[in-house]
């Protein structure tokens, strides 16, 4: 998922395939304040969602500016996804905040989620020791690796569109 201007066209073409085959699924990005409503719309699919927090700049009419309102949205969404496993709804969480990860794994126990229900997806060698450890403590864990000819471009447009992805990736380094 790119920045918003795809979002339509991607929901879309996820919908078109999904009719067709059960083995595609779709990111959604968090920081979205269309995001719940999407979601709503997705789940009478039993999708395969990857939920995001979003990292492109964004104006403030159509994502959230502050860390705190996307991390909230993020875990009411998480809870949303978790509470339709039982309906075949398969949740992949694609982030680093392992504060945010603690929560929704007490949040799939109170729901009843059943073990390995969901994912947490990660990037390469950022917070290795933790992926190892969330992987030890049984959470399915997937490590992301950007490849191709673009993803040196893919990668510094990320860190580029959010200021706030610099200091992250710093930090992970030290």
């Amino acid at each position: 998922m790119e920045d918003s201007t795809y979002t339509d066209v991607t929901l879309d073409t996820f919908k078109r395939l999904r009719t067709e085959r059960s083995n595609v699924g779709v990111a959604i990005q968090a920081y979205l304040r269309r995001t719940p409503a999407d979601l709503e719309d997705l789940l009478p699919l039993a999708p395969t969602i990857r939920l995001v927090k979003g990292a492109y700049n964004e104006p403030a009419s159509v994502a959230f500016p502050r860390k705190r309102d996307v991390d909230a949205q993020f875990y009411q969404l998480a809870g949303t996804l978790l509470a339709h496993t039982k309906q075949g709804a398969r949740p992949v969480f694609g982030t680093h905040d392992l504060g945010l990860i603690g929560r929704i794994r007490a949040r799939a126990a109170e729901l009843g989620a059943p073990p390995g229900s969901f994912e947490v997806h990660m990037l390469y060698g950022i917070r290795s020791p933790e992926q190892r450890a969330l992987a030890a403590q049984g959470v399915p864990v997937r490590v992301l690796v950007s490849y191709g000819r673009a993803w040196f471009a893919w990668y510094m447009r990320r860190l580029a569109e959010r200021p706030a992805n610099v200091w992250f990736v710093l930090r992970s380094l030290v």
